[in-house]
């Protein structure tokens, strides 16, 4: 966050800098609002373009074994340009590298799941997808795992056909 301010402060100085050289090179026939109209518009551009990077910069930079399971996308009344190109603030990754099932019950698997968020701090679920009966749950303290790999005490919830968590543990 630090380096990103720093990047539009620069951003502004540079593009008031180059406006104040073209002023002086064309002897002072640029109006004098200019400069800092010009360093605003250059610091709003690149806020924008920050903005608009983080989920590549940040999908791009996952470990391998961390699939991408769904990108929820916004539009803000005081981001008019979201109307135009939607705004990618969160998504959800499901840790395929140690997905693991029992192995007396191949459908139920176990994954770590992670919320990844644009000025928020990453959270972590452990769930469990149940791709027999097209159902995932939270495992919680009071979830229980047998020997032969059944579970009890978990919450389990039915979601919609295409749900994007039990889309990608239990491919597709």
């Amino acid at each position: 966050m630090f380096l990103e301010l720093i990047a539009v402060i620069f951003a502004g100085f540079a593009v008031a800098g180059v406006v104040m050289l073209l002023n002086s090179a064309t002897g002072s026939r640029l109006p004098r609002w200019l400069a800092p109209v010009a360093a605003g518009l250059a610091m709003i551009g690149v806020t924008i373009a920050s903005e608009y990077s983080w989920y590549s910069r940040t999908a791009a930079n996952l470990p391998e074994g961390l699939v991408v399971a769904e990108v929820v996308e916004s539009r803000k009344l005081y981001r008019p340009w979201t109307y135009v190109v939607p705004l990618r603030e969160r998504f959800v990754a499901v840790d395929m590298a140690t997905a693991r099932s029992h192995p007396k019950q191949p459908h139920r698997h176990l994954a770590e799941v992670f919320f990844f968020g644009r000025w928020a701090p990453i959270s972590q679920l452990s769930i469990m997808a149940d791709c027999a009966d097209w159902r995932r749950a939270v495992v919680e303290t009071d979830t229980r795992f047998a020997q032969d790999g059944a579970v009890s005490g978990a919450n389990w919830i039915s979601p919609p056909a295409q749900d994007p968590l039990l889309t990608t543990l239990c491919g597709g």
